[in-house]
């Protein structure tokens, strides 16, 4: 059978889709696929995990517009390398059409299935869409990666031209899709999670949120932020159809967009990092194991409000407000002096938006140990960042009901206390050896 396949990963959406679009354009019938990977699934402990029922949900809409047009979307679970060889022999394509992950394992898999189609021969064919600028699009003069965001930022825009915003018209060939018969699609339950009760931020925002979002972003009591990195995370929304918007409307905005490029640019060429600090010397810090304040930590109940109030909105939502990260990143790192392992793979596990290249780099920038990170001695200061953020405490107050009561836990440590101790055991850590 003349067939070509679009595999879907990162990438949930039929508009603006750049391998959809060139899979339909090709002139042969284009049959999408999404497989469930088990190498991934198979890790994550909670059974009702969000994410996973938030792909369920995206698949079954996605299903419903294919079969809209007289198509389908075909759903596997598995080991996707394990897999393959069964779809080929299935569906007999001639090509293979697929977005590019820029995460290890992701590459690695990739890499995998790419062998496993040229032997037959199958053409493989991988397409940029989920950044704007990818692995050597924008380098220094010399050819060498940035490692610091602002002159990054400025290459980045000196290089955007409105073709790299230009959306891919997918809609003019939707005649192309393989015409076939609806086919059921897994249930959560045959792959053994539950259904998860955290609601989802929808999937657009107004323009008067991405306007004023320079001035209300740092307040997490206002509603002043776009929430759309969810729908970035696994593309059901288009990065260049936000970038664009933001480019019309708020720079601000639009360096938010950009720190993601930065960091899928640092992921791509120091790969190290995901083990490991960028600054290998930060490794060297005498981190503390003290598992019960990372239990304090993680349950918000550290006694200081801005931190319990950002861990009990993120166990309860999925969600952390941008500027509430940066404290508790901060306070695990600092004040517990916790390694940021642990905080990076705290939110791995919950965050609804997790992405690995922007997780692990603003978990770095908060330790120290990252590209264009804060001094190690730069340690927000939980009470002011109250004062300053968070004033009349709505925010602290809608997560901690008990907050001002006897019920509040007491600070777990003190705060001059710690400030003075992380000093001490980062410079230590940090000394020529």
């Amino acid at each position: 059978m003349n067939l070509a396949i679009h595999w879907f990963k990162r990438d949930l959406r039929l508009a603006d889709n750049a391998a959809l679009y060139y899979a339909l354009k090709s002139g042969i019938p284009v049959q999408p696929i999404f497989i469930f990977d088990t190498e991934i699934l198979n890790k994550l402990e909670d059974k009702s995990d969000a994410r996973v029922t938030f792909i369920h949900q995206e698949l079954s809409r996605l299903k419903q517009e294919l079969q809209a047009l007289g198509s389908d979307l075909l759903v596997y679970y598995g080991n996707p390398v394990e897999l393959w060889p069964s779809i080929l022999e299935e569906l007999q394509p001639s090509a293979v059409y697929t977005n590019r992950d820029y995460e290890p394992y992701a590459k690695k898999r990739d890499t995998e299935v790419s062998t496993i189609l040229l032997k037959h021969p199958i053409s493989f064919n991988t397409y940029k869409d989920h950044v704007l600028f990818e692995m050597d699009e924008v380098l220094k003069d010399d050819d060498t990666p940035y490692v610091v965001f602002t002159p990054y930022s400025r290459k980045w825009k000196a290089t955007l031209t409105p073709y790299q915003l230009k959306p891919y018209p997918t809609e003019k060939y939707f005649n192309s899709f393989n015409h076939r018969a609806p086919t059921p699609l897994i249930t959560l339950e045959e792959m053994g999670f539950k259904k998860s009760k955290i609601a989802f931020p929808p999937k657009t925002t107004t323009l008067s949120v991405i306007k004023n979002y320079e001035a209300n972003r740092d307040f997490p009591a206002i509603a002043g932020t776009s929430r759309l990195s969810l729908h970035l995370r696994f593309g059901t929304v288009s990065i260049r159809d936000k970038a664009a918007k933001g480019k019309k409307t708020s720079e601000k905005w639009l360096n938010e967009l950009i720190w993601r490029d930065f960091y899928v640019h640092i992921l791509h060429h120091f790969p190290h990092t995901v083990e490991g600090s960028f600054k290998p010397q930060y490794d060297q810090i005498h981190w503390s194991t003290n598992e019960e304040h990372f239990k304090a930590w993680c349950e918000g109940m550290t006694g200081y409000g801005l931190v319990d109030a950002g861990m009990r909105e993120l166990n309860a939502t999925g969600f952390m407000h941008n500027r509430v990260r940066m404290v508790v990143a901060s306070f695990l790192t600092k004040h517990l002096l916790l390694n940021w392992r642990w905080g990076e793979a705290y939110f791995a596990q919950k965050l609804l938006d997790f992405d690995l290249a922007s997780n692990n780099g603003g978990w770095q920038w908060a330790a120290g140990s990252g590209v264009d990170a804060a001094p190690y001695f730069r340690i927000f200061n939980p009470y002011t960042q109250i004062e300053r953020f968070d004033s009349k405490h709505e925010y602290i107050k809608k997560w901690i009901p008990e907050w001002g009561t006897n019920a509040y836990p007491k600070e777990i440590v003190d705060h001059k206390t710690a400030r003075e101790l992380c000093l001490a055991t980062y410079k230590s850590g940090l000394a020529p050896k």
